[in-house]
């Protein structure tokens, strides 16, 4: 394993992952250097736009995500993007660029915008981590939620397996864990309509904690720093508004994976979450 080529990629944060989603960027940050997947962060990127540039301006919103997929291209390697939403843009402008409906900017094709989700699921990256597995997570019910920005639309992503995606649940029997089934995987969070109408949110994500315990799941795995933040963040709040007690971890994969690999700073990701995962984990022997 440590005699294994480099896998080389460009690596794209955007702006949650060095604020409020910094604990996604750590488990990344490790889980690649013990894996040997060298990430190149994108020299000056930019904003992908979000919600707010193509809601506002279809124009904008290509051309801010298409210069980083252009700079990605100058460097010569495919670009891991790991917020749900920033990839969703970044492979909108793919895309165009493919098109040449993107007149600003050149793109000759020869990289390609990668969910971090898929990478980390495909085979290459796959075989190294089972093999280097010393921590099993058995007992662990995981449900595996990916959100809708991931795998839609799936003429933009190009996924055949956009209602019922598997990469996740892999994964999660990869360490181990149990990937318990459940019809609401994809459903929506309601993303940032937190802001704006927390009623949307807190009856959207309270559905999804209603299954949850309904499926005697022990916590969330999620890709998505949107999804963790709105499913974490609110926890104590929809289950004031519900008149319910959700008390349900809800980890990046990322975490996860760390967690099957021994990786020391697992409790230093985990203490940044709303919901505490560590009497879960002790209970099941596991941090």
């Amino acid at each position: 394993m440590n005699q294994a080529a480099a896998i080389k990629v460009s690596y794209y944060p955007g702006c949650s992952l060095e604020s409020t989603a910094s604990d996604y960027n750590a488990s990344i940050q490790a889980l690649t250097g013990m894996l040997g997947i060298e990430l190149s962060e994108v020299e000056d990127w930019n904003c992908c736009g979000s919600t707010s540039a193509h809601s506002l301006s279809p124009e904008l919103s290509l051309v801010l995500s298409a210069r980083n997929v252009v700079r990605a291209e100058a460097a010569g390697r495919d670009l891991i993007v790991p917020c749900s939403l920033c990839f969703n843009r970044l492979k909108t402008a793919e895309k165009a660029l493919r098109q040449g409906t993107v007149s600003e900017y050149n793109f000759s094709g020869s990289i390609q915008v990668r969910d971090i989700l898929e990478f980390f699921s495909s085979s290459e990256v796959l075989d190294r981590f089972v093999d280097m597995i010393n921590k099993p997570l058995r007992g662990l019910k995981a449900l595996c939620y990916y959100g809708c920005q991931g795998n839609r639309p799936p003429q933009i992503i190009g996924r055949t397996d956009c209602e019922n995606p598997m990469d996740m649940d892999r994964l999660v029997e990869a360490c181990g864990a149990t990937a318990v089934d459940w019809p609401f995987k994809t459903d929506c969070c309601g993303a940032s309509h937190a802001v704006a109408r927390q009623d949307v949110v807190y009856e959207l994500v309270g559905r999804l904690f209603d299954r949850a315990v309904a499926q005697g799941a022990d916590c969330f795995v999620v890709s998505c720093q949107m999804c963790q933040a709105n499913l974490d963040m609110y926890q104590e709040k929809i289950s004031q508004a519900r008149g319910q007690k959700y008390q349900i971890p809800v980890f990046y994969f990322t975490e996860l994976m760390g967690l099957a690999l021994g990786h020391p700073d697992v409790s230093k990701w985990l203490s940044r979450h709303f919901v505490d995962p560590s009497p879960l984990l002790n209970q099941l022997e596991l941090l």
